[in-house]
């Protein structure tokens, strides 16, 4: 294979607030499972750098669960579908597929011989449904609940019982096989949002939107005892997890905290603080073990430290909105992959092929990095972007430029570990792209506008353009501006001192313009167009064509040049990356699926060998190219 894959930096779980996160542990203990959008990420547990994304999901995927057995994962949707897949090979083949429900799947419970699957969530006719994994067919019916249900579990210990959370402030307590409403648990005045059996199947414990968790006899469903007394948190309880010996639990809530108890005392042994902020809410917890997982607000993954209970072991930080831009940096001789996303965030990762390390830093108002290796972590201060990042590149004064919906262009030394407060230059309209080039100079394409910045303030602006002006490239020298058009003609602008002069020279191709670049050394302009037309000219031959290359069967969105200027890279909306020469067009390198069902939005090379890629699926890949 000309290309390899060689690392995947998975987006982190979609949150939302008020709303439970189930994560799933693997019964082996190497791996956790969430979801994103319509994806299912599998992490390592400890290594969170190694993962693996499942996308085969038509809709949003609201929660997984791996199979008592380890070798089958079943994933829910927003659809009311169910997906049971292989977990033992690369392409993760569909198994069995039922639609239990008519609505949302809010949780997923196996029995411990994996042969039952119980789904609950929303829905028309009924909540919830327990079925045969290899026929669908019922055992049992889920009843008892006037309104959706949040949480599903089933002992994992002979006679099976079920138990579920439901919104209407109840939990209901079945036996079965072929399951059988026994009676209704009306301990909880709000919301009842987890219930959980202990892995022995001795207890079951449930929490709720009301602070409080209620401990019940597994076999016979009676009440035994509340945890906490009156409270056991001062916010919502959105999820609890079990020690694997069953003699304690954790439990997430929404006053940021997560508090370890030990079961039979009925009190918190700890309390771990996550923080002040309304993104610090504890919305999801797994029992690994000896790993205590937590998932915040923020979609940050904490590592819980039982001996220091205010500083988590780790933080994995990353993306959990779609990815639209992404450049490399070299920094002290490493490459550093900088990665702007849909809501304003910044994420830095930085990577060491010799020693296998990869370290990441987001840079919103608390950023960081992490390595791969030690799990370390540190922080970046500093307001960034409040809307999506279009476009991000580097300049030589190592600096990274950004333009953003906020109707900004920022500028941030890259050796310091913050945002500047006063290097962001305020546009008159929405900048969507941005380029850089020698003597401090950086162009910006906004809507009705193009404006030339030097040394990070604006010295010229062209207004009232008879076309619209879509995206710039400043050649590396900084003489010449170019700027595509939705016409499908590019204007090459003279940089003369501080001004833009119209020369009234244009190349003309099929269709708009969707990007450009040119190549590191400046010989050569490369553009992609609506028409899925890619083209090369020479700009010393007066910008002649070099060589026209065609492959995308949708439309391609994003261009980056290899450090080698004879290679340079095109992705869109058709799922593909190709790799071009520029001298043979039949030369090229086909990456189909590089971000299965997910538009490629960004990309960028950390040298002539190694692709960065970056999608509307949140994660960022780096492929090794061979030629």
């Amino acid at each position: 294979m000309p290309y390899e894959l060689k690392h995947v930096f998975a987006s982190l779980p979609q949150m939302e607030r008020g709303v439970a996160k189930v994560i799933g542990g693997d019964p082996k203990g190497n791996n956790f499972l969430y979801t994103n959008g319509k994806c299912v990420i599998i992490r390592n547990i400890a290594n969170p750098a190694i993962a693996d994304i499942y996308t085969e999901h038509a809709h949003t995927v609201t929660v997984a669960k791996y199979a008592p057995s380890g070798y089958y994962i079943a994933s829910g949707d927003a659809s009311g579908r169910i997906r049971i897949w292989d977990t033992t090979q690369k392409e993760h083949l569909l198994k069995y597929e039922y639609t239990p429900l008519s609505g949302k799947v809010k949780d997923i419970a196996w029995t411990e011989d994996s042969k039952r699957i119980a789904a609950v969530g929303d829905g028309r006719e009924k909540f919830g449904a327990v079925f045969l994994w290899d026929s669908g067919s019922s055992v049992g019916e889920v009843s008892g609940h006037s309104k959706l249900i949040n949480s599903v579990d089933i002992k994992q210990k002979r006679p099976y019982r079920l138990a579920t959370a439901s919104d209407d402030t109840s939990g209901s307590f079945f036996e079965g096989p072929p399951f059988k409403f026994k009676f209704t648990l009306r301990d909880h005045s709000q919301f009842v949002n987890c219930v959980r059996f202990s892995p022995d199947g001795n207890r079951f414990v449930t929490a709720g939107a009301d602070g409080q968790m209620f401990l019940y006899d597994g076999k016979e469903g009676t009440l035994i005892s509340t945890l906490g007394g009156e409270k056991a948190h001062k916010g919502g309880i959105y999820a609890v997890s079990w020690s694997p010996d069953s003699s304690q639990l954790i439990s997430a809530s929404g006053d940021k905290t997560v508090k370890l108890w030990d079961v039979g005392a009925g009190t918190a042994v700890t309390t771990f603080n996550l923080g002040s902020d309304v993104t610090d809410q504890q919305l999801g917890c797994l029992w690994q073990n000896e790993h205590l997982l937590t998932v915040s607000l923020s979609g940050y993954i904490n590592y819980l430290d039982k001996n220091n209970p205010d500083r988590p072991i780790r933080t994995v930080k990353g993306h959990s909105k779609s990815i639209q831009c992404v450049t490399v940096h070299k920094k002290d001789g490493r490459p550093h992959i900088y990665s702007g996303s849909h809501d304003g965030h910044i994420n830095i990762l930085f990577t060491l092929d010799e020693t296998k390390k990869s370290t990441v830093f987001p840079l919103t108002n608390a950023s960081h990095y992490w390595d791969a290796e030690t799990g370390e972590n540190d922080c970046f201060l500093g307001k960034g972007h409040s809307n999506q990042v279009s476009q991000m590149v580097t300049d030589e004064s190592n600096e990274l430029v950004t333009c953003s919906m906020d109707d900004t262009v920022r500028y941030t030394n890259l050796n310091k570990t913050e945002y500047s407060a006063s290097d962001v230059v305020k546009m008159d309209f929405q900048p969507k792209s941005v380029s850089a080039a020698a003597g401090g100079l950086s162009l910006a394409v906004c809507i009705g506008q193009v404006v030339l910045l030097k040394d990070k303030k604006k010295v010229f602006t062209m207004d009232n353009l008879d076309y619209e002006a879509e995206v710039g490239a400043l050649n590396p020298g900084g003489s010449t501006a170019a700027v595509g058009g939705a016409d499908g003609k590019v204007r090459l602008y003279s940089v003369q001192g501080n001004t833009l002069k119209d020369e009234g020279k244009t190349i003309e191709v099929a269709g708009a313009i969707t990007d450009m670049a040119y190549s590191n050394d400046g010989a050569y302009l490369a553009l992609i167009d609506d028409k899925k037309v890619t083209s090369v000219f020479t700009v010393a031959d007066d910008y002649s064509v070099k060589n026209n290359f065609y492959g995308h069967h949708a439309k391609p969105v994003t261009l980056a040049w290899s450090p080698d200027n004879e290679h340079f890279a095109t992705g869109g909306m058709d799922m593909m990356v190709f790799i071009w020469t520029v001298s043979d067009p039949d030369k090229r390198i086909k990456m189909p699926d590089s971000h299965r069902l997910h538009h490629v939005s960004g990309l960028a090379w950390v040298d002539e060998h190694t692709l960065v890629t970056t999608s509307h699926d949140a994660s960022v890949k780096q492929w090794t190219i061979t030629y």
